[in-house]
């Protein structure tokens, strides 16, 4: 290859320098870009300065192709290395390219490229390979309409059949181009394309028939110009984003207006669309970041400074809302501007009642507030929860956090600041407690004593949180040993520092019914559930408590609670054992007389009044005095309380039981509740003595 005759050199000098002496295969034209490396690393060629000449042709054009051919010395690039382009093989004639038929057809053979096609990158195809696409469609199009087309200048070959050919049967061609090349996922093709189209990627068969083939998933063709322009102008990435905007498609705008941010990020607009996008995803801490840095970069940007003032009054910093608001000029929106003024005024009444520790006021403005416009703000969540806490309404102060946006705590401190982030902390740490998540109220507080060391209602919180924890994990490990007195103690002791926890109320609660205490037991669970009214885990408690000591009829109701709200196998069977009790006693309770029953003996007294439980209505009479309409009235409120005892004493024949009990009025009634005396009612006053039974009955 380097023994080249100087006598039969070609015409054509940059020719005749690129190329050498061929004896194997035809005369190439002069579309040509960068060409295969040679076998030999070391062999340079220069590339002179002539001018193609117009020579006869060379002797090696006639030589018949070979199956093997030589390698091709070229020029080797300067920085980048790239894949070898195609080889095509034309005829030169006379200044104007046209086709040899035989050696068009012999090209048709020889032009499989080997499987050296150009490939396109998805990602890093610069803008000057870009560019050489965008030139390569331009020169088809030309050549499609019936024109010649110009050669490469540059030293890098489109893929193709490119050169000084037209393109018209190029379709023909492009079969035999991807024989050789099993898969041409990501190649500009632009004989097979339309309008600078990228062509999905195509497999080949064992028959030489092509299908497309999805590889990753289905690739949409995407304009060739688009891509182009989105990689070199952030407007219109911009404009992309802001069509994916209008279209609800936040997700992609956001990531079109970073990637115009990352071109050019001294831009305030980007950073401003970028805000508003952020806050169609809820993430306003974000968006207020970027509205202060599209602040920082145009301090007057109005439109940036409306909507940080709108973001301001969403987080409840009204003050700083009606600041940015007059720095936005016309921009500014009248109806978030109205907004920034009421939740300002709100908040300087929930000012004036904190000091006043007035928690009324407080629910009341801090809601104001929320309806306002303050709908993101977490401090004013905080604060209405607080305010229902020191209100003993612990199932909504639950229910208000959990509706309170939540941020992450970093973002919190960079945008509230250390003391507002510290308050948010004890907000949320008194919240953990009330719903018995211990570990992460204990967490919470400690992060707020490292952010506000100082700060006084930190330190009375971290002690509380620190006792109740303590209390609850003692209890809960005395618990798992049985020593149920103990555990009850321990509970007490976290009820010290906070009488209204529903969890440590309801724990002694099961403590005192493993001890038989099933009165003290449902005292807790109903303190317990006055406060939380959703805790199931004490109704539960509660129902089977009442059922131990055979009230069937609360413990229905407290079932029925139950599976309206969870259903359970536990429930179930508890239900279904108090129904059938309760139907027991309802059919021998018709067994049995209604009528007032005499008492028979003090004994027979004591049995029905001071050891039983419930309330009892006691007639102390003389036999003459006991007349019928006494009687009678006794059996219509009998009828009426079911759930009353009406007793009758004679005193003639219970004179000491009579005088124990110290009755000043003979006829008389005695009411006792729970074995204990109640009240004295004279025997002719029916309607005080109605009255009293509701009452003591309800209470």
């Amino acid at each position: 290859m380097g023994d080249v005759s100087h006598d039969k050199r070609s015409g054509c000098g940059i020719f005749n320098v690129v190329f050498g002496r061929r004896s194997i295969w035809p005369r190439r034209s002069t579309s040509t870009g960068s060409l295969p490396s040679s076998s030999n690393p070391n062999h340079v060629t220069r590339y002179p300065s002539t001018p193609v000449s117009r020579a006869p042709k060379n002797d090696a054009v006639s030589n018949p192709p070979q199956k093997s051919a030589d390698r091709i010395v070229s020029r080797p690039p300067q920085n980048i290395s790239k894949s070898p382009p195609p080889y095509h093989n034309h005829n030169h004639n006379q200044g104007a390219y046209k086709i040899n038929q035989t050696n068009n057809n012999h090209a048709k053979n020889q032009q499989g490229y080997n499987g050296q096609s150009r490939k396109v990158p998805p990602t890093g195809l610069g803008i000057s390979g870009e560019l050489e696409s965008m030139i390569t469609d331009h020169q088809k199009s030309r050549a499609a309409a019936g024109g010649l087309v110009r050669a490469s200048s540059s030293n890098v070959m489109i893929y193709g059949n490119l050169g000084n050919l037209r393109q018209n049967n190029s379709n023909s061609n492009s079969n035999n181009n991807n024989s050789n090349n099993p898969e041409t996922n990501g190649i500009i093709n632009p004989a097979g394309s339309t309008n600078g189209i990228i062509n999905p990627p195509t497999s080949s068969t064992n028959n030489g028939k092509y299908s497309n083939k999805k590889i990753d998933g289905p690739t949409k063709p995407v304009s060739l110009c688009r891509a182009l322009s989105t990689r070199i102008d952030p407007e219109q990435l911009k404009i992309l984003g802001n069509e994916d905007y209008k279209n609800g498609r936040f997700g992609e705008a956001l990531a079109l207006y970073e990637a115009a941010i990352s071109i050019d990020p001294n831009k305030a607009s980007y950073r401003s669309n970028k805000s508003a996008a952020l806050v169609a995803l809820g993430k306003l801490l974000e968006a207020a970041f970027e509205c202060r840095e599209a602040i920082r970069i145009d301090p007057f940007y109005q439109r940036a400074h409306n909507r940080l003032a709108t973001i301001y009054v969403r987080l409840g910093e009204a003050e700083k809302a009606m600041y940015h608001f007059k720095q936005s000029g016309p921009e500014a929106d009248p109806d978030a501007s109205n907004k920034a003024k009421k939740v300002t005024i709100h908040l300087n009444k929930c000012t004036d009642a904190m000091r006043q520790r007035d928690w009324i006021t407080i629910l009341k403005e801090s809601s104001l507030s929320i309806e306002s416009g303050a709908d993101s703000a977490p401090l004013i969540f905080g604060l209405k929860s607080e305010a229902l806490l020191k209100l003993n309404r612990h199932q909504e102060a639950i229910e208000t956090m959990d509706t309170c946006p939540n941020f992450d705590i970093d973002e919190c401190t960079k945008f509230f600041g250390p003391i507002g982030t510290s308050s948010l902390l004890i907000y949320r740490a008194q919240i953990d407690l009330v719903a018995g998540r211990f570990d992460d109220a204990m967490s919470a507080a400690q992060r707020a004593s490292t952010l506000d060391p100082n700060g006084k209602e930190v330190k009375s919180v971290l002690r509380r949180t620190r006792a109740l924890s303590t209390a609850r994990s003692n209890g809960n490990e005395l618990f798992k040993v049985a020593r149920y007195s103990e555990a009850c103690i321990a509970y007490g002791e976290g009820l010290s520092h906070d009488p209204y926890n529903a969890v440590l109320l309801c724990n002694r609660a099961a403590c005192r019914s493993k001890l038989g205490q099933y009165e003290k037991a449902i005292e807790d669970c109903t303190s317990a559930l006055n406060v939380r009214s959703a805790y199931s885990k004490a109704r539960l408690r509660r129902a089977d408590c009442y059922s131990k000591i055979g009230k069937w009829g609360e413990c229905i109701k407290d079932c029925e609670v139950l599976i309206r709200e969870n259903p359970d196998e536990e429930i179930e069977r508890i239900f279904k054992e108090a129904k059938e009790n309760l139907g027991q006693h309802n059919r021998s309770r018709d067994i049995v007389d209604t009528s007032v029953v005499v008492v028979s003996s003090d004994e027979h007294f004591r049995d029905c009044v001071t050891s039983s439980r419930g309330t009892s209505v006691v007639l102390f009479c003389n036999k003459k005095t006991g007349d019928r309409t006494i009687m009678q009235h006794m059996e219509k409120l009998k009828k009426r309380f079911p759930s009353v005892n009406f007793l009758k004493v004679e005193v003639e024949d219970h004179p000491l039981l009579a005088k124990s009990e110290g009755l000043k009025l003979l006829p008389g009634f005695i009411i006792y509740t729970n074995g204990s005396r109640a009240k004295e009612v004279p025997g002719d006053n029916y309607e005080l003595l109605e009255s009293s039974i509701k009452y003591l009955i309800s209470s």
